[in-house]
Formats: C-alpha cells, structure tokens, sequence
C-alpha cells in the first residue's frame, strides 16, 4: 500500500511540472500538434497560375466572394501561418459576376447563378441573380497580383504574348501588367518564391462543351511549339517557374465524365411525360400526365413511329423508338458517324399513301437520314437542357410542332457527346496528364492528384471534417450550380489537398482548412 501511494505522488508531481515551466504547446493549425514549419520551402512570395479554378470562379461567373473562396486565397491563407506575404487578386467589382459594357451585361460573360424558386414553380433550380455587373469589360487594373487564374485560359495561353490585349482575354487584359505579356512573364517578373500550376482543363473542355465540334474550339494537339502544344508549352512554363530552384505543386486534370456538367442528364431518360404539353403543371410538385401530354406524345409517334419503320427495314431499327407516356424519353440526335438513309426515309414516305407523309417527304429525309436517339455512352451536357423544347428554324410549309428541338427536331451534334468524342478527350488528357507527372518529377515538385481525387468524388464520395462531398449536382456539396466549377466547400477540400501534397514533398505540417466553415452554395443576395 505504501508503494502505491509513493507512486501516485510522482504522478502528481510530474503532472505539476509538465504544465508550469515544461508545458507541451499543441499548435492546431499544423497535421501532429507541433509548431507548424514551412519545411524546406518559402512561401514568402506565392504566384498561382491556371484556368477558372485557380480564379475562384463558381455559379457560371467570377465575383468577389468566389474570389476570395478560391483555393490558391486559401492556400495562400495557410502559408501566411509561416512566413507567407501578402497574395493580391485582381477582384471583380461586386458579387453579381461577369462583364458589362456601356451599363449593359455582357451576354458572353453573364451574372451568377443562385438556388431558388422562379415565380409560379414549385421547385428550387439554379436561376441568375438580379442586376448588372459593375465590372465594366474596358476597365483596367494597376499593380501585380499573385493570383493569375485566368477563366477560359488553355495551357498554350499562358505563354501566348497579346493574350492581356483587347484581342485576348478580358479577364487577363484587365490586369496583364502590358496588352503584350503572357500571364507566364507576369508571374515570373515578381521573383515568386513558391508557385502552383493547375492548368489544362480547358484544352480538353471546350471541345467537350462544343459537343466535340472542333470547328467550335478544338482539343489542343500534344505536339506542336510553344503556344501550339500542349507538351511544349506546358514544360516551358515549369521550365520558367523553377529557375533558380523554385519550389511548387502542380496537378493533373480528371476525366470529364466526373463533372456533374456532363453526367447530370440521363441520356435514356431526359423528357418526362408530363413535359409534353403546357398545361399549368409542369413546375408543380402536383403533375400529373394529362390527356394533353397523352395526345402530343401519340401525334409525335406518328412521325417516330413512321421513322423506326423504315430504318427497322434497313437493319437499323435500335436509332428511334416510339415514345413512353409513363417514363421520361430520351430525346433526338444528329449524329454524324451514323450512315445516311435519307433516301430511303424519303422514298418510304412518297409512298406511304399518307397525305402528311408525301408532304414531308423530302424534309424527313433531308432531316432525319442521319438522326438517333440518345442512350447509354452518349454525354449530354447541361447546358443542353436550356435548348430541349425551344424552337428550331423549319422550311417553309413544315408544320411548327414538328421544330421542338430534341423533341420532334433532333439536336445538332453540337450538344451531345457521342462516345467517340469521349474516348478522343479522355486520350488527350492521359496525355497531357503524362507530360504534367513527367515535369513535376523531374523538377522534384509537389504533384496533386486531381484525377483521382474527382474520380473518388464521383463515385465513392469523400468524407472531410466529417463532411460527405460528392460530385452530384446540387446536393453534393463539391460542385457550383454550373456543374464543373466547385463550391466554396469544394475548393477548400482542393485547397487541402495541395496542402497535403505540399506538406510531402517538402516537410511542412499544414493541417489545412476546416471544409465545414465554408458553405456549400452562395445565396441569392451577397
């Protein structure tokens, strides 16, 4: 017994000195508790270079808020904890986002999106905010900024001179600090100390939103120059950034199909029956199949019906079926790999004996030769939903039921993703993602893992803070109302994880951001 007491005592003792003279100071902003180091880096002088990500842009804009939400501000952030000076933004002029001129909006750089009811709906969905940008597209900007995320910039933009011109990008030329410069000498004339590269996504993107059109914006080649190619242009960018032994991270780009841009729409199911006919309720919760809905889907499938026919004749009977008037339908598509049978469409028709049919002999061949309907492997992207139902320009004499895009008139190539174009986008960024690894192996940088990291939001989902984000739309928490930007939440899980990457290459302690403290979706009124 006596033992036992002498023992407690020392216990108490002990505990006594540990916390007076000796006391353990656990620091909460690093990974173990110990003071937090920067390691074998210097983040004094920080420069981010990329696309939309790296700007902050979220909801189909770029606004202030987004802006101070974007993952290098907190990064940067995060960096200031050790050293880390001060990171400029060239901020946009309020929270309403994009461009106007001369007092009015710029229709190519509109307002930001917001989750609410329109008027007479029952239902939430992303709707544009009020107002117009304070922003003017002509104005410009003094000083030099540390963060370079240029919207809408490729790979080869970034070393591209004139791209700050009035000819370029209205988001660079407003701070480029010359209408010549390339966003990469503005980056490096600072004598950045630390500097992060995410770039690329747009050289696969905007071929993806063009509906693999190429005419429309192409997928940049690997090969070519500077300026030309991706591999070139990408490694003369590290090239620069690493001279004199500059430390960074870099990331690679994810597969398309993890944005909820392009995996939102079920291409077997896009149209519900009740979408049909205008009758009150399609923005109710209390819809219903109406005899209206019931008519039109049977007065359509005169023409399908008609349609499936005759290619059923041919051999290619899976291209159009009759539509359902109790499941959503899938909607009609231009397909240009398809054979053209519109011949044979026509001549069917002139000699159906059907007066309608003979009428329309030669427009349901010259329409419909090369026409299918969506189904599983095709990719329809949501900007597309704004085009199904409108109305389509007919020949004269054809009647205006017959121009529903998507309904009655199929969609162009444009706004479908056809699996070949798929497997053509994903091809080019396996590539280009060889050559990103490659660089930062070579040049002992921090890399980022993007693609996986999208790839898990997309399926298995990912849990920080104890915080679920996935990559479905809306309710996911990772995406903005566009489908391909993040959220605040989601470009703080992004800034962490360049911090984690960052914290391996080169023996910093980050513990990064609560995610849980940013929000999931901006409000209406900011």
């Amino acid at each position: 017994m006596i033992k036992n007491i002498k023992w407690l005592a020392f216990v108490a003792l002990a505990f006594v000195a540990c916390n007076s003279d000796d006391e353990v100071i656990v620091d909460p902003n690093s990974t173990d508790g110990t003071p937090l180091t920067a390691g074998s880096a210097d983040f004094s002088k920080y420069v981010a270079l990329g696309d939309s990500f790296a700007a902050g842009y979220s909801d189909n804009a770029l606004f202030m808020e987004g802006q101070k939400n974007s993952y290098p501000n907190i990064i940067a952030s995060q960096f200031a904890l050790v050293g880390g000076g001060d990171f400029n933004i060239p901020f946009m002029a309020d929270n309403i986002g994009g461009f106007s001129s001369g007092g009015m909006q710029s229709s190519a750089y509109g307002v930001r999106l917001y989750f609410g009811k329109k008027e007479g709906s029952d239902f939430d969905e992303p709707l544009k905010v009020d107002g117009v940008s304070s922003t003017d597209i002509s104005s410009m900007l003094s000083g030099l900024y540390g963060n370079l995320g240029i919207p809408g910039a490729k790979c080869i933009h970034l070393v591209t001179p004139g791209y700050g011109s009035s000819f370029g990008n209205p988001y660079f030329a407003r701070f480029a600090t010359s209408p010549s410069t390339t966003v990469l000498n503005d980056a490096v004339s600072q004598s950045p100390t630390f500097f992060s590269l995410w770039i690329g996504g747009n050289d696969v993107l905007g071929y993806a939103l063009a509906g693999g059109d190429s005419t429309l914006n192409p997928i940049t080649p690997s090969s070519g120059g500077i300026g030309v190619g991706f591999d070139a242009s990408y490694n003369e960018i590290v090239s620069q950034l690493v001279t004199g032994g500059r430390k960074g991270v870099v990331a690679n780009l994810p597969y398309i199909t993890t944005l909820p841009q392009f995996t939102y729409i079920n291409p077997n199911a896009v149209v519900d029956p009740f979408k049909y006919y205008v009758d009150g309720d399609e923005n109710k919760t209390s819809r219903v199949v109406s005899v209206g809905d019931v008519a039109t889907i049977n007065t359509i499938n005169g023409i399908l019906g008609f349609l499936d026919q005759v290619l059923t004749a041919y051999g290619q009977g899976s291209r159009i079926n009759v539509l359902s008037t109790t499941t959503a339908n899938p909607v009609l598509m231009k397909d240009d790999e398809l054979a053209d049978y519109g011949a044979q469409i026509t001549g069917a028709a002139l000699g159906s004996g059907n007066p309608q049919l003979i009428a329309l002999s030669s427009y349901l061949g010259a329409t419909f030769g090369k026409v299918r309907q969506t189904t599983t492997g095709d990719l329809i992207h949501l900007v597309t939903s704004s085009v199904i139902g409108t109305d389509a320009a007919l020949p004269p004499g054809v009647p205006a039921d017959l121009g529903k895009y998507g309904i009655t008139y199929p969609l162009e190539d444009r706004h479908v993703l056809i699996p070949s174009e798929i497997v053509e986008i994903s091809n080019a960024t396996d590539a280009y993602n060889i050559t990103i690894k490659n660089a930062a192996d070579a040049n002992g940088l921090a890399f980022v893992d993007a693609k996986a990291i999208m790839q898990k939001l997309s399926t298995t989902g990912i849990v920080a803070n104890n915080y679920t984000l996935t990559s479905t739309f809306v309710t996911g928490a990772a995406f903005s109302l566009d489908g391909i930007h993040p959220s605040p939440r989601g470009y703080a899980l992004i800034a962490n994880e360049f911090l984690k990457a960052i914290n391996e290459t080169y023996g910093s302690n980050f513990k990064g951001v609560n995610v849980g403290t940013y929000r999931v979706l901006y409000p209406k009124n900011l």
